[in-house]
């Protein structure tokens, strides 16, 4: 089975910069759908920016101007720069693959933690 493998989290200060990566552990049809998700404790799980098979993009409005996501479709991954980080950025973010069709799937990363302190 492919599993989806997050990569970048860590501890930053307010002000600094993270960027995730997320990549398939093996071979897999190109998903349509890449995203980010976030979940804080005590949260419920949230959107934070997707980007489709053409390019474009969506964001919530507490990362925009902030965080951009980007793919690369030669490698299969996808990425999530993330500036000026806030405290309220502070969850672990999962990368969510999504594909329709005949070969679709569903698949979720285990989750990287990134911890912005103040």
């Amino acid at each position: 089975q492919v599993l989806l493998v997050e990569s970048g989290g860590a501890l930053v200060q307010a002000g600094g910069s993270l960027r995730l990566s997320c990549a398939a552990s093996g071979i897999i049809f190109s998903p349509d759908v890449m995203g980010w998700y976030r979940q804080a404790p005590g949260k419920q799980r949230e959107l934070v920016a997707t980007i489709i098979s053409g390019g474009s993009t969506n964001y919530a409005d507490s990362v925009k101007g902030r965080f951009t996501i980007s793919r690369d479709n030669a490698k299969n991954t996808v990425y999530l720069q993330m500036n000026g980080l806030k405290p309220e950025d502070t969850a672990v973010y999962y990368c969510n693959w999504k594909r329709s069709g005949v070969w679709k799937y569903d698949l979720w990363g285990q989750g990287t933690q990134v911890t912005v302190s103040s």
